[in-house]
């Protein structure tokens, strides 16, 4: 496949002396043509930047970052083929949503002036091609918020970039409309081949949306794969605990239980049963109903074990005595290294391995 972006060492420091911020250490990471590729990872992990980088709106401090094959390190943003479509949509207020999307064909930096009656044509079509036709003439502030979000993308797209960046787009959403939009824009992405480079900290999002995902921490990517790699086969402790629920198990308990001295157990993994066969007992400590499964947690005296239930199943209640059962192949062992400011950067795990 060819390469769209790709990133070879690539640091972003912030200030400095004792005060510099490592916001990015060391990064290496090539996308796809054509791939939904997601940067996944909590606030302040340097997945942002990694965008901004991408975009042109950060220079990186040491490194380099290629767009297409060409050296883009220090290209200005419009310089490269690319957009941007930002959380807060970032539309002109008065403007017409048709004169909004239209507004980079009038700015472009290009040999060819593009008229205006070619220009509207152009953000028609877009508009249709993002389910809002017919809303050319209104302003932003007559729409909701996902057709705002819907303008914002079609903005980005009309100039034809080879690779879309998205910065969090849906977190201004509501819960339903955003899963609306996560749909849509994967349908959209396989209709029109683009790349997309998506940056969330929403686990959910991430799973739901992309091919690969790369999970960040600490300025560092600490794994790389499939969204069922990243879920069934963490490489980290971190990257177990931030994509998805899951039983850490370290020490002690975790050769008791596991045979390895660090695992990870998903808790729909773990079943209720019988006492024969139960590879730990205990006692229900806590029980949470939620919409499609009971959350259970079993209090085994050196450490808590969490068992997600289908709904439906029948759920004990707080004080009973449970014996928890699980195929010896739910059990994933982990690399317990962490990541630390400072120390050493671990390998990133490819396609699942540990």
């Amino acid at each position: 496949m060819t390469t769209a972006v790709r990133l070879d060492n690539v640091s972003c420091v912030f200030g400095s002396g004792a005060s510099a911020v490592r916001a990015v250490d060391g990064v290496d990471l090539h996308i796809e043509a054509g791939e939904f590729f997601t940067l996944l990872g909590p606030s302040g992990s340097g997945k942002t930047t990694v965008l901004r980088m991408i975009g042109g709106f950060t220079l990186p401090t040491a490194g380099r970052v290629s767009i297409g094959g060409q050296d883009m390190s220090l290209q200005p943003p419009y310089a490269r083929p690319v957009n941007t479509v930002f959380q807060d949509y970032a539309l002109f207020p008065h403007m017409s949503v048709r004169d909004n999307v239209a507004y980079p064909l009038m700015v472009q930096r290009s040999a060819r002036k593009v008229s205006r009656a070619e220009r509207e044509a152009r953000a028609d079509e877009l508009l249709a091609l993002v389910q809002l036709p017919g809303v050319g003439s209104r302003r932003p502030a007559q729409l909701s918020g996902g057709q705002r979000q819907r303008v914002a993308l079609a903005r980005a797209l009309i100039g034809q970039p080879q690779v879309l960046l998205l910065d969090e787009p849906l977190g201004a959403l509501d819960l339903k409309l955003r899963e609306q939009m996560q749909s849509e824009l994967k349908a959209l992405q396989r209709r029109l081949g683009i790349t997309f480079l998506f940056i969330t900290h929403d686990q959910h999002e991430a799973l739901s949306m992309s091919d690969r995902i790369g999970v960040f921490n600490q300025g560092r990517l600490e794994q790389l794969g499939t969204p069922q790699q990243v879920y069934d086969t963490p490489a980290t402790r971190f990257v177990a605990q931030f994509v998805g629920a899951a039983n850490v198990l370290e020490g002690a308990v975790a050769l008791r239980l596991a045979g390895h001295p660090a695992a990870m157990l998903r808790p729909e993994r773990i079943t209720l049963g019988d006492a024969a066969g139960a590879r730990a007992s205990g006692t229900v400590a806590e029980v949470q109903y939620f919409d499609s499964f009971t959350r259970v947690r079993v209090d085994l005296g050196d450490t808590l074990l969490q068992a997600d239930l289908p709904a439906g199943s029948a759920a004990p209640t707080a004080g009973q005595a449970a014996h928890l059962h699980w195929n010896a192949h739910a059990v994933h062992a982990l690399n317990s290294a962490a990541t630390a400011p400072g120390a050493p950067a671990p390998a990133v795990a490819e396609a699942g391995t540990a």
